[in-house]
């Protein structure tokens, strides 16, 4: 495609919104979304990727540009036996309202063998998105990253000046949670339930969802006490389950020393607890969750739980009594914190929501349950912001 006519502007932290650092590559910069001092303190390559998937993370300026192209190069993980993931999905966004959508055709591919504990790297080649015949009146313009590929950004190229936008005055929304906040099953990043909440709600979304690692670490409360906000929410209990991680004895400590954290930094933000959505796999039955292998071999990805019921009495975890201890500890801290709250899950997609929208993969919700959860979520961050 044509490109003589086009002026490179190199991207920097100016034009980018929903990150927390930025790696210089040989290729150009990769978004992370923990900082440097974070990723220091965990050695799980699941986590390692999750933060490098920009999920939240977007390229943020205006101009009168007709055509903008971006050159990316991103990166796929591929499990052995598992049905691939669909491509991640660039949103262009005009003025707050989705124009076009474009995906890479390649990419390095990351080839995952749980079995036997090995990956394997394909390299792929430089991508360019090309979104051309745009209105040539001054709009601002939002490309919104994949929230499930991880992605390098390269030159981008438009056929008019393009300029920074200056910091926003929407408050500033802080969201911390499981593969569900991260995106997992949504269409596009802006279909993912944490971006549709913040547009409906008028925020600026700082989104520190991570695939299977809302797991209450230290890291992660130091993170969010360390970020400008003003509303917090965290979302907690499903990877406490599924990964069978700890027991209730060290659940509670944990819960209130993660919020002791937070509060360090913000004594008095809106802080949300919000407990597990309903999730029939995990309601009474604890972890650790793996793949359906039955439902694998007849080429579909579904979960189940692998503890037995009986195990609660030795201290295991389940969604149910998960959530009856997080709105205890969040009431006992509310004696003296009139800026902490509660919400149930269930409010937000519950078991009659279940019945009509199921979880395809018994665990995360699809493109219209996102939309669900995130239009009954906004009125709830309206209510709770600080003003």
């Amino acid at each position: 495609m044509p490109t003589h006519n086009l002026t490179t502007t190199q991207i920097d932290s100016s034009l980018l919104r929903g990150f927390a650092e930025l790696e210089q590559t040989e290729f150009g910069l990769l978004p992370h979304r923990l900082p440097a001092k974070a990723r220091a303190q965990f050695s799980d390559p699941q986590l390692s990727m999750a933060e490098t998937e920009p999920s939240g993370v977007r390229l943020v300026f205006t101009t009168t540009a007709t055509t903008i192209e971006l050159d990316v190069l991103p990166t796929r993980r591929e499990l052995v036996g598992v049905p691939p993931r669909p491509e991640g999905v660039y949103d262009l966004c005009i003025n707050g309202r989705l124009e076009r959508q474009q995906s890479a055709k390649g990419a390095t591919i990351l080839r995952i063998d749980m079995s036997s504990g090995t990956m394997v790297r394909e390299p792929g080649t430089v991508q360019t998105l090309r979104f051309d015949g745009l209105a040539s009146d001054e709009k601002l313009v939002e490309i919104w990253l994949p929230h499930n590929e991880i992605t390098e950004l390269g030159a981008l190229r438009t056929d008019a000046p393009i300029a920074p936008v200056a910091e926003t005055d929407k408050p500033q929304w802080v969201h911390h949670g499981s593969s569900i906040s991260h995106g997992s099953n949504a269409a596009s990043p802006t279909g993912i339930w944490p971006a549709i909440a913040a547009r409906l709600a008028g925020l600026e979304l700082t989104n520190f969802g991570f695939g299977g690692n809302a797991l209450l670490d230290p890291f992660m409360a130091r993170t969010i006490r360390d970020r400008p906000a003003d509303l917090i929410s965290i979302k907690i209990g499903i990877n406490l389950v599924n990964a069978d991680l700890m027991r209730l004895r060290a659940f509670g400590p944990a819960v209130h020393g993660f919020l002791d954290t937070i509060r360090d930094g913000h004594p008095d933000t809106p802080l949300m607890v919000i407990s597990p959505i309903y999730c029939p796999i995990h309601e009474t039955t604890p972890g650790p969750g793996a793949f359906d292998l039955e439902a694998l071999a007849a080429g579909e990805t579904k979960f189940l739980a692998t503890g037995k019921p009986e195990e609660v009495r030795a201290g295991k975890l389940t969604l149910t009594v998960i959530r009856e201890h997080l709105q205890n500890i969040v009431e006992q801290r509310a004696s003296d914190d009139a800026n902490i709250h509660y919400l149930d899950g269930r409010d937000l997609y519950g078991e009659a929501d279940h019945a009509r929208l199921p979880l395809p993969d018994r665990l995360h919700p699809d493109a219209q349950t996102h939309r669900l959860i995130g239009e009954r979520f906004a009125p709830i961050l309206r209510s709770k912001r600080r003003v």
